[in-house]
């Protein structure tokens, strides 16, 4: 080594260390995921995930508003409705629980906040999947993303800037775009869902959406195979093709050789999903005294960041942002 090679230099003090830091993570980087359920009086805590409740309208308001003063001005609305039935129309229900709360976030902060509506049937469907079933039991794929057409055309009129389908059917970001472009809604920006896997770290969000695959079934024939990594570069530059705006990778920590492959080779901006399941397993392992929770929380985001993702959706996201504004 010669003598002045030295790189420990540019680590010796905090300042030095943010100075040349090659990855910022800023609460502006967050979009937080909220769950609003139907008929409740008082916000609900949600076992699986500490902190993050099914809100009322009203705590939904108040925590929008809390999000906002540590600096996250982008939210994700998930319904929970009451009632349910075989093709989730409470999804595109303008008196819907989704559209509700749409509607009152919208009233309220207006173009202040990023208003994302998550597009999918399995809150609202009796049998938990993301679509409508034929007889075998099986997910009729065309027949679906003309429902997520209307919920979209929904979402939009509630006040959604971003809608957001989730559901992994082939074609669904086409049909959305032509949807809302005719009903004048040309401006509402698609976020897809491009590379979402079928991953056991769902299990903390189907708790808070109430969820429940009917027969034990899966979603493993519309979802992604986490076996698979070309495949998500495919199924992104397809829905980049239909009209996507953004696209995302979902979940973050165990995709980052996804997410760095969809940067690398697109052009539009890229969300990556840290979803319940990283969440829980960080905040059990530091409610056990194992590890600082809110250290592997940073830690963990801003490799998220680093691998490529331009935004982060993640539960962490106000009490990261309020430690970062410390």
């Amino acid at each position: 080594m010669f003598p002045t090679e030295r790189p420990r230099r540019l680590r010796r003090t905090p300042a030095l260390r943010a100075l040349v830091a090659e990855t910022s993570l800023r609460p502006s980087d967050f979009v937080a995921p909220l769950f609003v359920a139907e008929g409740r009086h008082d916000p609900t805590p949600i076992l699986s995930l500490p902190g993050h409740f099914q809100h009322t309208v009203s705590s939904l308001l108040d925590e929008v508003k809390a999000l906002r003063h540590a600096g996250v001005n982008s939210v994700i609305l998930f319904g929970v409705p009451e009632r349910k039935d075989e093709v989730g129309s409470g999804a595109w229900d303008p008196n819907g629980i989704a559209q509700v709360a749409l509607r009152a976030v919208r009233d309220e902060f207006g173009d202040e906040v990023v208003l994302m509506a998550d597009l999918c049937l399995d809150e609202y469907t009796s049998h938990g999947h993301c679509g409508v079933l034929r007889a075998d039991g099986t997910v009729d794929n065309d027949a679906t993303i003309e429902l997520y057409a209307k919920t979209a055309i929904a979402q939009a009129q509630a006040g959604a800037a971003v809608v957001a389908p989730s559901g992994m059917m082939d074609g669904q970001v086409g049909a959305i775009r032509r949807a809302l472009d005719a009903a004048g809604h040309q401006d509402t920006v698609i976020m897809a869902y491009a590379a979402k896997y079928a991953s056991g770290l769902y299990g903390p969000f189907r708790e808070a959406v109430g969820v429940e695959i009917a027969g034990g079934g899966d979603r493993r024939g519309y979802q992604q195979d986490y076996a698979n990594r070309r495949e998500a570069l495919r199924e992104a530059r397809a829905d980049v093709a239909q009209g996507a705006d953004i696209v995302m990778v979902k979940p973050a920590m165990t995709y980052l050789d996804v997410v760095a492959d969809l940067s690398r080779e697109l052009d539009v901006p890229l969300c990556a999903y840290h979803v319940s399941g990283e969440y829980a397993m960080v905040k059990a392992a530091g409610q056990n005294g194992w590890i600082d929770a809110n250290a592997v929380a940073i830690e963990q985001l801003t490799a998220v960041r680093r691998a490529g993702a331009d935004f982060v959706l993640t539960y962490f996201a106000r009490e990261v942002a309020e430690e970062l504004g410390r």
